[in-house]
């Protein structure tokens, strides 16, 4: 799939951006990824609320081979083929998986934030440090 195909392919959904990640493009709107075009194929965003409507179509969920094992991705799921030929519904289901990402945005904790808890790290000042220093000289001249 190249980038004009999926432009036409998703233009009863609305504008998307498609950027190159990985051995395909990743396809997002409104800056929520919510598709990936890879040369396995499309695969949508799928959640708990979506993920039986593929179940249903008989779509399986994405997955890739390293050395050792094969890595499911369940939050991501196989378009069902015959959606290439329907650009109203394959708008609808977009649209699922645009709520889906942003349901799974949601749920995911803001970054930054420290774990509660853990203390913060002290920071040495130039007065600390300098006092460090003077105590150490002072050591060295009475051990003389």
């Amino acid at each position: 799939m190249d980038r004009e195909f999926l432009i036409d392919l998703f233009a009863d959904f609305g504008p998307v951006t498609i950027r190159k990640m990985f051995s395909g493009y990743g396809i997002s709107a409104d800056g929520i990824d919510f598709a990936l075009a890879l040369r396995a194929g499309l695969f949508f965003r799928a959640d708990e609320v979506t993920i039986p409507e593929f179940e249903a179509e008989g779509s399986k969920p994405f997955q890739y081979s390293t050395r050792a094992k094969t890595v499911l991705v369940n939050s991501y799921w196989e378009l069902p083929a015959r959606l290439f030929d329907d650009s109203e519904e394959l708008a609808q289901w977009a649209r699922a998986a645009l709520a889906a990402a942003q349901r799974a945005k949601v749920k995911k904790r803001p970054k930054g934030k420290k774990a509660a808890g853990k203390p913060a790290k002290k920071v040495a000042t130039k007065k600390s440090a300098a006092k460090k220093r003077s105590a150490k000289k002072a050591a060295k001249k009475t051990v003389r």
